[in-house]
């Protein structure tokens, strides 16, 4: 028997009562909740996310760290208040879509990728009622809300591995993956995945210690997970970003990486996830993005090994404009880009990255916020937000939002040092950075082709970049000038063509460019 938390599904108003469930009761008794539920009821708890429009999420999306972003009650933690009473600021800059980065309670307290309840939200960010205006206030902007949903592990604070682990006999022993003799030969980022459970047992933890793998071949945690993900989305969700997938199945220790159950584990996700409108669904996949960009997989990937030619192009790197200029010939336009993300592997902040370099800055900003995928702004970005110096691990990259010049984040000490360039660079000093990247996402939502056209007469000049986007009878020319003011050949455009300028609205021809300049043409 192990005690289940309150439980909402469906309805926002039905709840499934605590109570202690046996293994084989819970995995079928919420499947049966779901019949005893009326249409109207599935229809009553989401319906806001219907007001969005189908193709929202061609729009950039704004990755938050919620712990990090606003903090509503004084505590130094952000929380989901927070980020509702910054949804106007949102909106104006452009934002079409959130990614949330994990909300549901964990062991650690701070990233949020150990989890302890997949349906309970991290008590420090709030409630699910919080959670469930976040989605409704959202959705009235015309923003859409993801969430990381981590699916390949659990903390070692969950209760389901608790009894696991309390007893080789316990109903939730088979969730996880176990071994009777501690395997050999293994080594997954330098270390063994294995780890001794106290009795003889060895439990696997392809990220550590303390974030066990589920057994996703056990029909039982699948359902669990497929009945939480739909847990979610009936409550309004638009989709996720899914944590990890090519980890989901080890076949041994040469082959613990990107299986090929793991992929076909994926898009019976997709599929669920898809099942309802207008959703969407990114993949983080580090070894073979555009595999699971497919959508014969994942249908969205991270562009993890093409995304830091925006950034080496603003400084300077001819093979990185060239690596721009041909990327999405091939690659699909599902897979989604940034400059930097949460993780530190990814790259530290945009600001810290270009050193401080503001023009550099707007440059590789303008690449991916240009291109086609999915541009995801890490939060921050968007007014030059710099990275924490000395702290360990990840920290550097997520400390608090930078609102003002004070910090405007908490009204109480902040759970982490503050920005330290946040005298200069911050929300509301709408500086230069800032009024770029909403010009530049005022172009993708006000052009259909940018935001979802084809790629087309994309060429590399030295450190000229350019590329026609179309859709339709529109159709949209980007030229990047990483260099020196110079004088360029404009290939594929048709006889009598019109170049009328979008950005800046007083360009001059389009074959004398400045120095390090960003210019964006309707071609008519």
């Amino acid at each position: 028997m192990l005690a289940k938390q309150n439980y909402i599904h469906n309805r926002c108003d039905v709840r499934v009562r605590p109570r202690q469930l046996h293994l084989d009761v819970y995995s079928n008794y919420i499947p049966v909740m779901r019949k005893l539920l009326s249409l109207a009821a599935l229809a009553a708890c989401g319906a806001h996310a219907q007001s969005l429009p189908p193709d929202w999420h061609h729009g950039a999306f704004m990755e938050v760290f919620v712990r990090g972003y606003a903090d509503s009650d004084g505590d130094g933690i952000g929380d989901l208040k927070g980020l509702t009473a910054r949804l106007d600021y949102l909106q104006d800059l452009g934002v079409k879509g959130l990614w949330l980065m994990p909300v549901t309670a964990s062991g650690d307290h701070d990233h949020g990728y150990a989890t302890t309840d997949h349906r309970a939200i991290e008590p420090a960010y709030g409630t699910l009622a919080d959670f469930d205006e976040l989605l409704r206030q959202a959705a009235r902007r015309g923003i859409g809300v993801v969430m990381d949903y981590v699916i390949n592990h659990a903390s070692a604070e969950h209760p389901s591995f608790q009894a696991a682990r309390a007893s080789r006999t316990s109903t939730w022993a088979p969730w996880f993956v176990w071994a009777d003799t501690a395997p050999q030969g293994w080594s997954i980022w330098d270390r063994n995945p294995w780890y001794d459970n106290g009795d003889g047992r060895h439990y696997f933890a392809a990220f550590g210690r303390d974030m066990p793998d589920f057994d996703l071949r056990n029909p039982v945690v699948w359902r669990y997970h497929e009945e939480t993900l739909r847990f979610w989305l009936d409550r309004g969700l638009m989709g996720y970003r899914l944590d990890a997938v090519p980890h989901l199945v080890e076949n041994g220790p040469k082959d613990w990486n990107d299986q090929p159950e793991s992929r076909r584990l994926t898009k019976r996700l997709q599929d669920l996830i898809k099942a309802y409108p207008h959703r969407y669904v990114v993949c983080e996949a580090t070894a073979e993005p555009q595999a699971w960009g497919d959508p014969a997989v994942c249908g969205g990937a991270f562009a993890f090994g093409y995304v830091h030619h925006f950034v080496e192009a603003a400084k300077g790197s001819a093979e990185s404009v060239r690596q721009l200029a041909t990327y999405y010939r091939s690659a699909s336009p599902t897979m989604a880009t940034f400059v930097s993300n949460h993780d530190l592997f990814a790259g530290r902040r945009l600001w810290d990255q270009v050193g401080g370099d503001e023009v550099a800055y707007r440059l590789a900003a303008a690449g991916y916020l240009l291109q086609p995928g999915t541009p995801f702004i890490y939060y921050g970005e968007e007014f030059g937000q710099a990275g924490v110096p000395g702290l360990p691990g990840d920290g550097p990259i997520r400390a608090p939002m930078s609102w003002t010049a004070d910090g405007g984040f908490s009204t109480g000490v902040p759970y982490r040092p503050l920005s330290p360039n946040r005298f200069t660079h911050h929300a509301a000093a709408k500086n230069g950075i800032h009024a770029f990247y909403r010009a530049m996402l005022a172009l993708r939502n006000a052009r259909p082709s940018i935001a979802r056209g084809s790629f087309e007469h994309s060429f590399a000049d030295g450190l000229v970049l350019g590329f026609q986007r179309r859709l339709g009878d529109e159709a949209t020319l980007v030229l990047v000038n990483y260099g020196d003011a110079r004088r360029i050949e404009i290939p594929g455009l048709p006889a009598g063509a019109r170049l009328q300028p979008l950005y800046p609205a007083d360009a001059g021809a389009a074959s004398e460019l400045p120095a390090r300049s960003v210019r964006v043409y309707a071609l008519r």
